[in-house]
């Protein structure tokens, strides 16, 4: 497996991997939410390319994961997701590569912490801790243990408050 930065080239790929990880019985691949998500983050201001990164297996994208801009009251941070990889290479180990690549390019980039909303038995393995006991405050309070932040080397108990995703979560 290779872990690396995605380019211009692996986005269409990307955005069909992310479509069939996200799929379901109830939710076709053509109306997965993450997929428009993803093509705007691509284009927005808040788009960090070091921190879109690609496992290729076999010289094949199967995996990605992404973090953009997002703020903790007026502090920068980072919100991450999607993360999506294939189900044929689900449970490999692949999103924990790419977990824990994204996470050492944050780190390397000095960026204080990175938020997401996700689930509460995958993302502690890699030291995410509720937001709200680090005083991050959820874009909804309906989240609750869901809203994750991992801080960094560069948090601080200083850095409180609302966190607030880059702009094109506001379209879900």
């Amino acid at each position: 497996m290779i872990i690396r930065n995605e380019t211009p080239a692996d986005r269409p790929r990307i955005l069909e991997l992310v479509a069939e990880a996200f799929a379901t019985d109830e939710v076709p691949a053509d109306e997965v939410v993450e997929v428009p998500l993803l093509q705007q983050l691509f284009d927005c201001a808040d788009y960090l390319p070091g921190l879109s990164l690609v496992a290729e297996l076999d010289g094949r994208v199967d995996g990605h994961v992404i973090c953009t801009r997002g703020w903790i009251g007026d502090v920068p941070a980072l919100g991450l997701g999607p993360l999506a990889v294939t189900p044929e290479a689900q449970r490999d180990g692949v999103g924990s590569a790419l977990m824990e690549s994204v996470i050492a390019a944050a780190e390397a980039a000095g960026e204080p912490a990175i938020v997401l909303l996700g689930h509460t038995g995958y993302y502690p393995r890699f030291g995410f801790v509720p937001a709200s006991s680090l005083g991050i405050e959820a874009p909804d309070a309906a989240w609750g243990g869901h809203f994750m932040a991992l801080p960094l080397a560069a948090f601080h108990s200083g850095i409180r408050g609302p966190f607030r995703y880059a702009e094109p979560f506001n379209n879900l």
